[in-house]
């Protein structure tokens, strides 16, 4: 008995400290927004002080750029940023790198991804998918660094990006067309190639455990260091799961159970890349 009630109170304290977080984070949001856009040196690097005067509201002039590998990843990994920053009145704009065209459904998965952009607010004339012969959706090829780099930074100058987003280096889900594009973005921000106003943040990947805890998720990415967090609520779910449904073509029983339990369906955190000036090799 003694045990059950403990488990019941801690349960329902656990509850509770998860409608904090979600309020608190409603209240900071959008100064969260205005730090990450408001502090930047010639380097590159964002400067961030808790003694600095909260910077007026530039929500208007932040334009967001999120480099994915395949249709599908925008909503899988990223939508509570992308409902976030469009709710927020960002501009979003999508560079998918490839059609997703494993199994041959290039063209359905292309339909695909644009209305799963339509449902999580990216109109389509902001979404571009790639269709190289030298990036195929296949982990098992080396995605170029120079042709990727090449890509991205067009993109970066066309539409005067302010902040890019992609994965982190162990690319969320461990594969390799998404460690590509960490391992791109990296070889611009240190040699110095990103343009001066322009910032790159990594989504943080979590262990397998976390991953799939959904909103229990919540509080534990909230409580640790990041350089922004990002998360939404059961509305918001809802929107994020239509999305997902929109990708029929991949909608396989374990996609299904990633829909019910997987975390990054409510929570991103990032981690803003500051590597250093170096000599980097490319291929």
């Amino acid at each position: 008995m003694f045990v059950f009630v403990t488990a019941l109170l801690l349960s329902l304290v656990y509850v509770f400290f998860i409608k904090f977080v979600y309020y608190k984070q409603s209240v900071i949001w959008q100064y969260t927004l205005n730090k990450i856009t408001s502090h930047l040196n010639i380097d590159g690097i964002p400067r961030f002080s808790s003694t600095q005067e909260s910077p007026r509201p530039r929500l208007k002039q932040i334009a967001a750029l999120l480099v994915t590998a395949h249709p599908d990843d925008e909503c899988m990994f990223f939508a509570p940023t992308i409902i976030n920053l469009v709710e927020s009145r960002a501009d979003v704009y999508l560079l998918c790198l490839s059609t997703g065209n494993y199994n041959n459904q290039g063209a359905q998965r292309k339909k695909e991804l644009l209305n799963s952009c339509a449902v999580l607010g990216i109109p389509a004339n902001l979404v571009t998918v790639i269709d190289h012969k030298d990036l195929p959706d296949d982990p098992s090829v080396l995605w170029s660094t120079a042709l990727i780099s090449s890509l991205v930074l067009k993109h970066i100058q066309k539409h005067n990006i302010s902040m890019v987003l992609t994965f982190d280096e162990r690319g969320v889900s461990g594969h390799a067309n998404h460690i590509a594009i960490h391992k791109s973005l990296s070889y611009l921000a240190s040699s110095g190639r990103l343009p001066e106003g322009c910032q790159f943040f990594s989504l943080d990947s979590i262990n397998i455990l976390r991953k799939y805890l959904s909103v229990l998720e919540v509080p534990i990415s909230w409580l640790l260091p990041s350089d922004f967090c990002s998360l939404i609520g059961r509305a918001e779910y809802t929107r994020a799961k239509k999305a997902m449904l929109c990708h029929r073509s991949q909608l396989l029983w374990f996609r299904r159970l990633y829909i019910l339990f997987s975390s990054y369906m409510f929570v991103n955190t990032f981690h803003a890349v500051t590597i250093e000036t170096k000599n980097v090799k490319i291929y």
